[in-house]
């Protein structure tokens, strides 16, 4: 089991990571690069000035893009590792696991680690004012962990009770609220921080998509494979 558990995160953690790592470096990164150039003065914006919206950016550079790509390829990993154990819990719970349904259990990981914090506390660029990092780090932590759970009851509750309780803690984090800093302020213009948010949703989806995806397939083909081994 534990084997087979392993042998399908490591490969679909690997295959999911590396497409999400080239979708980031293909649509994400040049927004982040662009709002760097206002962060660091290099392009400034008041509104009145008329500023490019087609900056030269910096283009692909090995050492970081290269290390980005084995770092994003490592933590689709580790996702990976966690929800395919969390599919031979289902599993053994009658539940069936293969690609068609792996992109469900792939849309609820984007739900609980992208939209639900995101819904409060938007991905945000370089330059832009924010609160205290440890307190945007716990509450993004609980609030990803109650959406956790709330997908949990959602898929295998089965009754009304479960339900509800979901709805409490998909509400709950919200409803107290995400760490906000004092004063808005920042040099980086609203548009390429609403882009970049969008982007960074948009690509999360597919990332996610392709991990329950790929973690299906494999889990099944792993076990039919132990099967006719056996």
């Amino acid at each position: 089991m534990y084997s087979r558990i392993l042998t399908s995160a490591l490969f679909a953690g690997a295959a999911a990571g590396l497409i999400a790592a080239l979708l980031q470096l293909i649509f994400v990164q040049p927004v982040l690069l662009h709002a760097e150039l206002y962060e660091t003065g290099e392009l400034v914006h008041f509104g009145g000035t008329h500023v490019s919206a087609h900056p030269e950016l910096p283009g692909f550079d090995l050492m970081r893009d290269g290390l980005s790509i084995v770092f994003t390829m490592l933590t689709y990993t580790g996702y990976t590792l966690v929800m395919v154990a969390l599919m031979s819990l289902a599993e053994g719970r009658g539940a069936v696991i293969n690609a068609r349904t792996g992109l469900i259990w792939g849309i609820a990981g984007f739900i609980a680690f992208h939209l639900a914090p995101g819904f409060t506390l938007a991905p945000e660029v370089p330059g832009v004012a924010a609160a205290d990092v440890a307190d945007r780090q716990v509450w993004w932590t609980v609030t990803v962990a109650t959406a956790g759970v709330a997908m949990w009851l959602i898929a295998f509750g089965g009754n009304k009770v479960s339900y509800l309780i979901a709805v409490a803690l998909l509400m709950a984090p919200h409803l107290i609220g995400a760490p906000e800093p004092d004063s808005f302020s920042g040099p980086v213009p609203t548009e390429i921080g609403a882009l970049f948010a969008a982007r960074a949703f948009g690509v999360g989806l597919a990332a996610w998509a392709l991990v329950g995806t790929f973690a299906g397939y494999f889990w099944q083909a792993e076990g039919e494979r132990a099967e006719a081994s056996a």
